[in-house]
């Protein structure tokens, strides 16, 4: 009897023992993804889905979100090696590969900012803007700035710095002053457009709308997931798993409100203002094959390189090949 229930107890541990070595090998599978991302920034809110739901566990990786103060912060820890993803736009890829940096992007977004006036401002195309007094958030090298420059000149034969008070500022001081009633228009980042649109104003020009009339065949994902290619192909399992999880985070975001609402305390927002960021949000989810977003971006970076010159995108005359990432 004694020697029967030993044999049941070896049989049964051996039993949890396996468990427990499956359990931990399944653990020790999930690999780690380092993703670099502003600690206010929109892109927040894809990776709190991506984490309140599990999807990076879901497809075997564990996104480990790292925090900085700055877009620079950002690219500083990715050339440094400290992180592996960080979000920013195609140029600065293009320059980096230029420079021999593996650099490559997928595209995240295709929301970008417009040109916005009070609901009831007399304004009423980029024409009427001769004269006025122009917020501009990002300075005067900003891909959007150059790209309103460029329709511009394109429709109305108008050089808007030249006609125009321009006022370089941070987004959020501009939409401050924007309110206040200190500018007669402001060029500013979408989300602050969209909260901007939620306290009586209206878009006049959105940068889409830009690039459509200077070449664009639809909506250009401006800003994208970037690594680098060598350690893409070194951890093959790990960025497909990363942006599996993203398109699943992203699809949950375009199809339900209530995660919106789980999602307002991150979003800082409530009511028609949640509503507004939520369907402009929406707006920017890319739809588009990689091979149509690579081509806009080629049409585009040429109006830009005219436009914003050497110091904005390097020696390069062309989008770098291999700026945006091929899994075939």
């Amino acid at each position: 009897m004694a020697t029967r229930f030993y044999r049941r107890f070896l049989c049964l541990s051996f039993v949890l023992l396996l468990a427990l070595g499956f359990s931990t090998h399944a653990s020790a599978a999930a690999e780690t993804i380092r993703v670099g991302v502003l600690k206010f920034g929109t892109v927040n809110w894809e990776l709190d889905t991506i984490k309140h739901h599990k999807f990076d566990e879901k497809h075997g990786i564990d996104v480990d979100v790292r925090f900085f103060a700055s877009e620079d912060a950002t690219n500083v820890a990715m050339m440094a090696g400290d992180v592996d993803i960080i979000v920013t736009d195609w140029l600065w890829v293009s320059r980096q590969r230029q420079s021999g940096e593996d650099l490559t992007f997928v595209p995240y977004s295709s929301s970008v900012g417009a040109l916005m006036v009070p609901v009831d401002s007399p304004i009423k195309s980029l024409a009427d803007l001769k004269g006025r007094k122009i917020g501009v958030a990002g300075g005067p090298l900003d891909k959007s700035w150059l790209l309103m420059q460029g329709y511009a000149k394109h429709q109305f034969s108008l050089d808007l710095p030249a006609n125009s008070e321009i006022i370089y500022g941070t987004p959020p001081l501009l939409a401050e002053k924007a309110q206040q009633g200190e500018l007669e228009a402001v060029l500013n980042f979408w989300n602050f457009c969209a909260r901007l649109e939620a306290n009586g104003f209206r878009r006049l020009v959105s940068t889409s709308d830009a690039a459509r009339a200077l070449g664009a065949t639809g909506n250009v994902s401006a800003i994208g997931y970037i690594f680098h290619e060598k350690w893409a192909h070194a951890h093959p399992d790990a960025i497909a798993g990363f942006i599996k999880a993203s398109r699943e985070a992203k699809a949950l975001l375009g199809s339900s409100n209530e995660e919106w609402q789980r999602l307002a305390p991150v979003v800082k927002a409530e009511g028609r203002a949640l509503e507004i960021l939520r369907d402009r949000y929406r707006e920017g989810i890319p739809a588009r094959s990689v091979e149509d977003e690579e081509a806009d971006a080629i049409r585009l970076y040429a109006i830009l390189a005219e436009l914003g010159g050497e110091r904005l995108v390097g020696p390069g005359k062309t989008l770098a090949p291999g700026t945006f990432w091929r899994t075939d």
